[in-house]
């Protein structure tokens, strides 16, 4: 018997509305540099066609889960489910008082007056998906093509895909005229160990000043807490390149095999950056220094 289709417009409640307080005091200006606000719908409506329909997860909702975690600065990451209208992000910007910036979503054949538009809205990069839920239809090259204008405006690249194509999309993202910030720790298999060829190759990439990595989504590479696998990982990638690392916790989880515990991943902080030098540069020094925070 074939499995019953699901509603795409039933709404999905992919976040806890009760998440623990972390045991973990973050530093001053500790900077979540990934997560998503949804909705509210009535205000910011889905895009069409999307692969699913989020419950709203909307910037207050968001400001008090970071007043809950102590965290005091953000990048927001708009959502392939609003597509290219970047209002629902800029949005959010315009209310957190200079600690909210973001990272739109854009098709290739976005104006340099639109990019210019956006980076005086706040927002600090564009993001490319090369994952099969997501796949824009973009190819590598033609988004590497866009790099110097985004370096004339002082933005970046955020790239998100399935860990098998790092490598054949690193050797062109070493092309990029700006910075290129990896997603999810290259979305690799956490299970295989440093030893495992998606990983190596995303170490590689990192021996090169270009390239930056969020170790967000512990939860996402090792599904099973307490995500043993996943801070492993992590706490390789913050050894291995504690200048180029950033955090996230990708709230509110979208496309998730779980609903994970928001003040877990912040405890799980301290496990895979437990030097206090690489905890400061992880949550303040690295994401200022990126996406530059007003002060």
């Amino acid at each position: 018997m074939n499995a019953p289709t699901p509603d795409l417009q039933q709404p999905v409640q992919t976040y806890t509305l009760a998440p623990s307080r972390p045991s973990l005091v973050l530093p001053a200006g500790s900077c979540d540099s990934h997560v998503h606000v949804f909705g509210p719908v009535n205000e910011f409506p889905y895009a069409e066609p999307r692969s699913f329909t989020p419950a709203d997860a909307g910037k207050e909702t968001l400001f008090a889960l970071h007043r809950h975690l102590g965290i005091s600065r953000c990048v927001i990451v708009q959502s392939a489910c609003h597509g290219y209208d970047n209002r629902v992000v800029e949005d959010a910007i315009a209310h957190g008082g200079g600690r909210y910036l973001g990272v739109a979503l854009v098709p290739l054949s976005v104006t340099r007056a639109e990019l210019q538009r956006l980076a005086a809205a706040g927002f600090r990069a564009i993001r490319f998906n090369f994952m099969k839920h997501l796949n824009t239809g973009a190819s590598v090259e033609d988004v590497v093509a866009l790099t110097p204008m985004l370096a004339e405006l002082g933005m970046h690249l955020q790239i998100h895909f399935e860990s098998a194509l790092i490598h054949s999309l690193g050797p062109v993202l070493q092309q990029s005229a700006c910075p290129v910030v990896i997603d999810h720790m290259g979305r690799v298999d956490a299970a295989l160990g440093r030893e495992g060829a998606d990983f190596q190759a995303l170490l590689r990439l990192l021996e090169q000043p270009l390239f930056y990595v969020k170790v967000s989504g512990i939860d996402r590479i090792d599904a099973t807490p307490p995500y043993l696998h996943g801070i492993a990982r992590a706490q390789e990638l913050v050894a291995h390149a504690p200048d180029r690392v950033l955090w996230g916790s990708d709230w509110p989880h979208p496309n998730h095999t779980h609903v994970p515990d928001d003040g877990v991943l912040v405890d799980a902080l301290a496990r895979f950056s437990p030097n206090p030098a690489h905890l400061q540069a992880l949550l303040v020094d690295n994401p200022q220094r990126l996406y530059r925070f007003p002060a």
